[in-house]
C-alpha cells in the first residue's frame, strides 16, 4: 500500500451495544462507516475516527425505538451515504429495503458508481468480490445474532489497491 492509503472501519447491527474490541479496532481508522441498526446515541458516541464518522439508519433506527431524548440524533441519520476514497467510492445503506437477504445484483445496480457497497441487516459477514462493485456486510458488531462473535471489517484503500480484513471476536 502507498503513503496515500486510508483506513475505513466498517460495522453494522450494534443494536445498542458495541463490543469493546470492535470499538478499539475501528477507532484506529481514518473513517468509520456504520451500516445501521445502531439503536442508541451511546454507540455513536463511542466511535471516534481520525477523520469522519458516517452512519446510516437501519430498520430499527427510528424515533419510536430510541430514547425520546435522542430523537434528533436518530432523525438525522440518512438512509444511505457515500464516501469518496482514494481509488473509488464507497456506498453504504442498511439493506432492509431489499428484504431479509438483499440481492447483491440489486445492490450493484443501485450503486453502480461505487467500488464498494456496504450493507448490514442480515447480521452475516459477507465479502463478495466476484465482480465490481464489491459488496460487503461486516456482520453484527454487538450481541444480537452475531453468528459466532461480533465482527467488523477494515478496508485499506489507496489509488492502486483496496484490501479488506475481517476482525472477529469469538463469543465467550
Amino acid at each position: 500500500m502507498s503513503n496515500n492509503t486510508v483506513t475505513v472501519g466498517i460495522l453494522s447491527d450494534s443494536h445498542g451495544y458495541l463490543h469493546p474490541g470492535i470499538k478499539d479496532a475501528v477507532n484506529q481508522c481514518d473513517y468509520i462507516v456504520h451500516a445501521g441498526d445502531i439503536f442508541n446515541a451511546e454507540v455513536l458516541q463511542q466511535l471516534n475516527p481520525k477523520k469522519e464518522l458516517i452512519a446510516v439508519a437501519g430498520n430499527n433506527d427510528y424515533a419510536d425505538f430510541w430514547d425520546s431524548a435522542e430523537a434528533d440524533v436518530v432523525n438525522a441519520l440518512p438512509k444511505n451515504s457515500k464516501l469518496e476514497l482514494p481509488g473509488g467510492l464507497l456506498a453504504v445503506e442498511h439493506g432492509h429495503r431489499l428484504g431479509n437477504m438483499p440481492d447483491h445484483t440489486d445492490l450493484r445496480w443501485d450503486h453502480a458508481d461505487a467500488r464498494l457497497i456496504v450493507y448490514g441487516h442480515t447480521h452475516r459477514r459477507v465479502i463478495d468480490q466476484k465482480e465490481e462493485p464489491w459488496v460487503v456486510n461486516p456482520g453484527a458488531s454487538g450481541k444480537v445474532r452475531n453468528h459466532g462473535g461480533p465482527s467488523c471489517l477494515i478496508l485499506q484503500a489507496s489509488e492502486e489497491e483496496w484490501k479488506i480484513e475481517t476482525v472477529l471476536f469469538k463469543d465467550s
